[in-house]
């Protein structure tokens, strides 16, 4: 019945309300404009009261607590004590009987009694074998500084993640709630005859996409907090609100991190602790020819009879007997030369390392040079230009000298600049947190046993590719 007259009325005060129409029409879009500026990255946004909040350092503290892999690397520690103090321990010496030419009856004869034997281990040996595990207690220590650097790396890495899953979800509610604003402005402007049917139907799909958007944002969120949650060793961990800005990233030379990452990173000095390890292995393999002393002696009775002594025997009696063995036909070269070339391996491993690093910190690096170029265009250019077509759009539109169209599409532009602006924000982050962090983000990565002449150097958590197969907020 309303949209019968409606032409009727408008025709009959459209001298005189056209005006009035005009204002409220430009109150509606300022209030539009005002509510989409409050949605902006930066901006404060003032978090409800009933949702608690939490710091990086907070959830730092709790992993270092909780995380698991913190008491495996402790009990790789104890486990490396243990074997050094086992091969440095001398042999045990044996304590048995012995009897020889035992005779019975009236005659008795023979003789019985105990023995002590002592292996003495000559050349150093046991020496060498302490060396040996020292290197691997080197080894286990040096992986458990890794693994807290591990840890404590993806606790900042999930937060940054978090946070910006955080500051997408608040902008994708922001443009929900200005979509819906423009629904309501559509309709109004149908009504007084200054939108046609395509225009209300396509603010209405603008909608929409926009609650699409904030549901799959919210789901965006929800897996990276539990995520974040499962590093912290507290699964059950509540949603909340993380504090910081992913605006105080600061820029670093990528390039020398680079280097530093070949010359200091806790792989790389693993690795040659297994060069040292190797080398202790083949000082110990050089020296097994050298022959231990056996060393045994003991007191027996001797039954035998002496003549003319009214029957008496030998009695007590004591023996002794000392020996080597010769290394004529086994003098250990199998293993000298496998020793040898353990050692080699181990140094092409270090070699090996090295490059891996680089090679993988080549992605890494072109993430971060990528992003930081990419926020610094967002910022000083794109998105001032977004907001100033933005804003001459809907001024033109006030003005009567242009459609309604071309202000959804300005603002649908400035809206995926925002959102992609805090990807970028968050790719820029996180690969310079790598760059920093040695590329060691994986905090659940279980902490490799020593020992090993070559170890591998074990995935890191690259980082989002800027421009490959981009993740939809």
């Amino acid at each position: 019945m309303n949209n019968l007259t409606m032409p009727v009325k408008f025709m009959e005060v459209s001298v005189d309300t056209l005006p009035l129409l005009r204002c409220v029409i430009r109150l509606l879009l300022y209030f539009s404009w005002a509510t989409f500026l409050v949605a902006l990255p930066g901006r404060a946004q003032t978090p409800p009261s009933d949702q608690k909040t939490i710091t990086l350092e907070e959830l730092q503290q709790m992993a270092l607590q909780n995380n698991p892999t913190f008491a495996q690397s402790a009990a790789n520690i104890q486990a490396a004590e243990g074997r050094k103090k086992q091969s440095g321990l001398y042999p045990n010496p044996t304590v048995g009987y012995q009897g020889e030419q035992i005779r019975g009856g009236s005659i008795h004869g023979g003789e019985q009694g105990f023995f002590i034997q002592q292996d003495i281990v000559t050349g150093g040996k046991l020496g060498l074998n302490r060396k040996i595990f020292d290197q691997e207690l080197k080894q286990a220590e040096a992986e458990a500084e890794e693994q807290k650097l591990r840890v404590v790396t993806n606790v900042r890495m999930s937060y940054i993640q978090a946070l910006a899953a955080q500051q997408t979800l608040e902008l994708r509610k922001s443009l929900s709630k200005l979509a819906d604003d423009a629904v309501e402005t559509s309709h109004q402007l149908a009504n007084v005859g200054q939108a046609d049917t395509p225009d209300v139907l396509e603010s209405e799909v603008e909608a929409q996409q926009a609650h699409l958007a904030v549901a799959m944002a919210e789901q965006n969120q929800q897996r990276i907090w539990k995520a974040l949650a499962a590093v912290v060793g507290n699964p059950r961990l509540p949603l909340m609100l993380l504090e910081g800005k992913l605006e105080d990233t600061q820029p670093v030379n990528a390039d020398e991190l680079v280097e530093k990452i070949v010359s200091e990173s806790p792989a790389v000095g693993i690795a040659e602790l297994g060069v040292k390890r190797a080398e202790a292995a083949l000082a110990r393999a050089k020296r097994e020819p050298i022959p231990d002393l056996q060393l045994r002696g003991g007191v027996q009775q001797n039954g035998e009879l002496l003549s003319g002594l009214n029957g008496r025997s030998v009695g007590l009696q004591g023996f002794a007997d000392v020996g080597v063995r010769i290394p004529i036909f086994n003098r250990n070269q199998g293993n000298i030369a496998t020793a040898k070339a353990d050692v080699e391996r181990a140094k092409r491993e270090v070699d090996r390392v090295k490059l891996v690093l680089r090679e993988r910190a080549a992605t890494v690096v072109q993430n971060y040079t990528f992003s930081q170029t990419a926020v610094d265009r967002y910022k000083s250019q794109m998105m001032p230009r977004a907001q100033k077509a933005y804003e001459m759009y809907t001024k033109k539109y006030q003005e009567m000298a242009a459609a309604y169209p071309q202000v959804l599409i300005a603002q649908r532009t400035l809206m995926q600049l925002e959102v992609s602006y805090i990807t970028a924000l968050e790719t820029f982050a996180t690969s310079s947190l790598s760059l920093q962090s040695y590329l060691l983000t994986d905090g659940l990565e279980a902490p490799a046993q020593p020992g090993g002449i070559d170890q591998p150097v074990r995935e890191v958590n690259i980082p989002f590719q800027m421009g490959a197969n981009p993740r939809d907020r």
